[in-house]
């Protein structure tokens, strides 16, 4: 069986093609870049998918050399997301479901995140931090539900890395460069913000922001923000390991590139004798390929179908609201 899946939550509109033992056969896309200074604004972002669908559908099946007749299903990212993006994907995928009578299941972002980690590292049953720019989560299974145990209250961790580097003239994306220039710098204290198992970036971002204009160096700034706020999310995913008694912990979403990051997690996990995974980079960034493997996992476990007369985009939907069937 192969799978089409399409990813457009936000800033990236991906196609991912994979067969049903979780061989990835493509996994195309194009990420919107907005002008230097600004944030995504959602219309923009989803102009740039409808101009790219084409050639990146076209990209998809030829990387992955089959027709799009050879494919059985096709999925899509239903939610959570920026509405107008999501509904780009939902009409192309619609497009495409006239074209060839497939059926179509509307995949759960979060919960997408978190399947192609277990895919990619073969882990079984982890605590799972999920770092990505609107979600900052600590996730883990309980019976048939993804169950959060702590979250961000105001901003993700991706979201809070863009915003300081805009804010210090860094660029988009920002956290690349913040971790490049994190390599020179050395610590100054910045608030530290957890409070049970949450967590809060915003007033981090301002004080980190402050700080470079009143004179400390970006290599400084950008060491410290992430080191307090890498710290952060450690504490918290030790404390879920701890509460659950589970012996792995799954790093994914996009922030999961970050080496200092793996590598905080890395020794947490070594000092409480548990197993670290992290996605590959390729998949930690917003990927089709993501999708496309876990609507294969849902129709091997007779979840619904996406009903394209009835049912619609969901842009709140969160990771525990899924009922996990496999």
């Amino acid at each position: 069986m192969i799978c089409l899946g399409l990813e457009s939550t936000a800033h990236t509109f991906s196609i991912g093609i994979v067969e049903d033992t979780g061989k990835i056969l493509a996994n195309a896309k194009s990420v919107y870049k907005p002008p230097e200074g600004w944030g995504i604004k959602p219309i923009d972002a989803a102009e740039h998918h409808k101009e790219v669908s084409e050639k990146v559908l076209t990209d998809a099946l030829k990387i992955a050399k089959v027709d799009l007749e050879q494919v059985d299903i096709l999925c899509f990212s239903q939610g959570p997301g920026l509405s107008p993006c999501l509904r780009v994907g939902k009409d192309f995928i619609f497009d495409l479901t006239k074209k060839t009578s497939k059926p179509v299941y509307g995949v759960n972002h979060p919960v997408a995140h978190i399947e192609i980690g277990k895919l990619t590292t073969s882990c079984k049953d982890p605590v799972v931090l999920y770092t990505s720019g609107a979600n900052t989560q600590v996730i883990t299974r309980i019976e048939n539900k993804y169950r959060i145990f702590g979250e961000t209250q105001d901003i993700g961790i991706g979201n809070a890395l863009d915003k300081f580097a805009r804010e210090v003239g860094i660029g988009f994306p920002g956290g690349p460069e913040i971790e490049r220039l994190a390599l020179s710098g050395k610590y100054i204290e910045l608030p530290y913000v957890v409070k049970g198992m949450d967590l809060s970036f915003t007033g981090i971002v301002t004080e980190a922001g402050k700080k470079v204009k009143s004179g400390i160096s970006k290599e400084d700034a950008c060491f410290s923000f992430q080191e307090t706020t890498f710290a952060m999310l450690t504490e918290v995913t030790e404390r879920a390991l701890a509460h659950t008694g589970k012996q792995e912990v799954l790093l994914t979403g996009g922030v999961a590139a970050n080496k200092r990051l793996q590598e905080m997690l890395e020794i947490m996990c070594k000092e409480r004798e548990a197993k670290f995974y992290s996605v590959p980079k390729e998949y930690a960034m917003d990927n089709g390929a993501m999708i496309a493997w876990t609507g294969v996992v849902m129709q091997k476990s007779a979840c619904k179908n996406f009903d394209t007369k009835k049912d619609d985009i969901n842009p709140l939907w969160r990771a525990d609201e899924v009922e996990i069937l496999w």
